[in-house]
């Protein structure tokens, strides 16, 4: 069964169109590494160079806030992962 993680719609141009892309994993980050694996261009888009989840990006896990916790979170088959772009402007 494994797990949904559901894309941005700004990022699904690295994921060829899917919003939904279906990984494996035990982690948030095992999940968001198994995706990167499958579309390389998808480091860039939620990593920083040092291989932190990037300050723009926001993790929900079963439509719940993960935040400070988000790599290190549990998940298991049937869980949703959604990956949220914090936007900001005036």
């Amino acid at each position: 069964m494994g797990v949904k993680v559901y894309i941005h719609k700004t990022q699904q141009q690295f994921t060829e169109g899917q919003s939904v892309v279906d990984v494996h994993g035990d982690t948030v980050e095992d999940c968001l590494k198994t995706l990167v694996r499958r579309f390389p261009q998808m480091k860039g888009a939620l990593f920083d160079n040092k291989g932190n989840l990037s300050n723009t990006i926001e993790i929900y896990v079963n439509l719940q806030n993960v935040y400070p916790d988000e790599l290190t979170t549990g998940v298991k088959d049937g869980d949703k992962i959604h990956i949220t772009i914090l936007i900001a402007g005036g």
